[in-house]
């Protein structure tokens, strides 16, 4: 029996046989080709193939964990048929008179190199990224009619170095037991979509583990601890066996939840919200009854557009999110793109420290026309629910000022215009930098609540950047300076008549809620997930 340890992404146990993943990727050869003409005919058609099974990909994701995790599926096939990428292979081809596997394999390296050597952590991730359509393209020069490895059999492990997220979505979800990885970060796209395919996960095991593993082999996975173990006795076995039992037995208790109240046992009462990511995930919100949206990234809309999102085209968005929770309260962010969120149109400088950089309400600010017919749009969305508007990455009091004098000018413009709104729309900041907590006092009278960003405000309080998988160690989420930050903002905000929410990781830390409520904390937004746990939690406290 032999232990290890890593970073468990998804709680839950899973025992069974392991499936050690292979690539199929043998080693590329370099040779000469004579007929030029056939060997672009031959890359054409290999790159026309990968392209139909991303499109492939792309729609089972989209069943399996939403148009949001599903979209950098559309984003591969667009690498696919970049211009710079396709000239580069079909140079080499040209110019060398190399097969297209080799002038794939080399463009890759060259591409992937120039990616991980920038500076900016989204541009760095593209690196993976080149490396996984460049494989598939390969895969589909060297053999294209072979069949997926990953559907039929028995339920399994799949352990591997590190999986693409193209890999990920192509498993069979029926066959899959846990993912267990060497390697990878918990930002990492995989470790995304094994949360929210509800799958046991755990990375960064290392690579010692992988030489002690073969198929076959039995394996626990605890994605509560990120615990391993090979090869278990009876005895151990047994042990999570109970477990498991016990999760399941927790799942099926938390299913009593619903409809409860969130109110502790001496009667202090919490709202707990959902953070969702784009209208696919109303679902989840409604089937895990959350008492309304604490955050919906409304970046999705251009993320997922070839230019600027028009009024219409977000009005409809907002009003059907709106209109689907019934009257419950949804807070909307605005534009929150920079940093580690780029779109090509917006036509961003490249920064040597975008996370510092010129983002999210800045943007706003300095684009007034982009801010504005999102205004627009939330205001006239208004009228069809109980809205509430937060606006990202505060650091003054003139940049709020500013904010509600833009939200005066919408307001007063409709009215002239007859277009029906809500008067009574709630105007919140995010707390995500240190200079917000610290003039908490001086912006709380002018807005009517704040929401602690707090995977934001831990980056910026601990100078470690969240992308940065190396920095982890460092990142003490817990950290004292973190939680008088959100301790001070709280008593500011009750000072002077705002409420205070938590919308960030922090807010389903269940061994943080009671310090939270403690603080005055009136409202945690988690993902749906977490919803009934963060209630189950809330219920057993006593805060006399």
């Amino acid at each position: 029996m032999i232990s290890f340890k890593g970073k468990g992404v998804y709680g839950a146990v899973a025992i069974g046989s392991v499936c050690v993943f292979k690539r199929g990727d043998a080693q590329v050869r370099r040779t000469h080709v004579e007929d030029i003409r056939a060997e672009f005919e031959r890359f054409e058609a290999a790159k026309e193939l990968a392209v139909a099974q991303l499109g492939e990909i792309y729609e089972k994701a989209l069943k399996e964990v939403g148009e949001t995790h599903a979209q950098i599926f559309e984003v591969h096939m667009m690498m696919l048929e970049d211009d710079d990428y396709n000239e580069s292979i079909a140079n080499l081809i040209e110019t060398q008179s190399v097969n297209a596997e080799y002038a794939v394999a080399s463009t890759a390296d060259n591409f992937a190199a120039m990616f991980a050597a920038m500076d900016d952590a989204y541009m760095q991730a593209r690196a993976a990224d080149v490396k996984d359509i460049s494989n598939r393209l390969i895969a589909c020069l060297t053999d294209p009619d072979a069949k997926s490895a990953e559907s039929g059999g028995d339920k399994m492990i799949v352990c591997a170095d590190d999986l693409a997220p193209s890999e990920t979505v192509s498993l069979d979800k029926d066959r899959v037991l846990a993912f267990v990885t060497a390697f990878g970060s918990s930002n990492s796209h995989t470790a995304i979509l094994a949360r929210n395919m509800n799958i046991p996960a755990v990375i960064s095991v290392g690579e010692d583990f992988l030489k002690s593993i073969k198929d076959g082999d039995k394996i626990i996975v605890d994605g509560h601890t990120g615990e391993i173990i090979v090869s278990p006795d009876a005895d151990t076995e047994a042990k999570y066996c109970k477990k498991q039992a016990e999760d399941k037995r927790k799942k099926e208790l938390l299913q009593e939840l619903k409809g409860k109240d969130n109110v502790t046992l001496d009667g202090t009462r919490v709202n707990i919200y959902a953070n969702i990511g784009g209208i696919d995930g109303i679902g989840a919100v409604l089937a895990n009854d959350a008492g309304g949206i604490g955050l919906f990234r409304s970046e999705f809309l251009y993320l997922e557009s070839e230019d600027y999102p028009t009024e219409e085209e977000q009005f409809i968005a907002y009003r059907k999110v709106l209109e689907s929770m019934a009257g419950k309260t949804v807070i909307i962010r605005t534009l929150d793109i920079g940093a580690d969120k780029q779109i090509d149109y917006f036509k961003l400088d490249k920064e040597d420290n975008p996370a510092l950089g010129f983002r999210a309400i800045r943007i706003c600010l300095t684009r007034p026309e982009i801010f504005r017919t999102q205004l627009r749009a939330l205001y006239r969305a208004s009228a069809y629910g109980k809205l509430g508007i937060m606006f990202p990455m505060i650091t003054s009091v003139s940049e709020v000022e500013r904010i509600l004098a833009i939200c005066e000018g919408i307001k007063a413009e409709l009215k002239g215009e007859g277009i029906p709104f809500d008067e009574n729309v709630e105007v919140g900041i995010m707390i995500e930098t240190p200079a917000a907590a610290v003039i908490s006092d001086l912006l709380a009278p002018l807005v009517d609540f704040f929401s602690v960003g707090t995977n934001d405000l831990t980056q910026y309080t601990l100078a470690c950047d969240r992308q940065n998988a190396k920095l982890e160690p460092f990142c003490d989420t817990h950290h004292e300076a973190i939680l008088r930050l959100i301790e001070m903002s709280a008593q500011n905000a009750h000072k002077h008549g705002a409420w205070i929410g938590i919308c960030g990781e922090l807010a389903a830390d269940t061994t943080l809620t009671e310090k939270f409520l403690r603080m005055g904390i009136d409202e945690l937004s988690v993902s749906a997930p977490f919803v009934l746990p963060l209630r189950d939690t809330v219920r057993k406290l006593d805060l006399k």
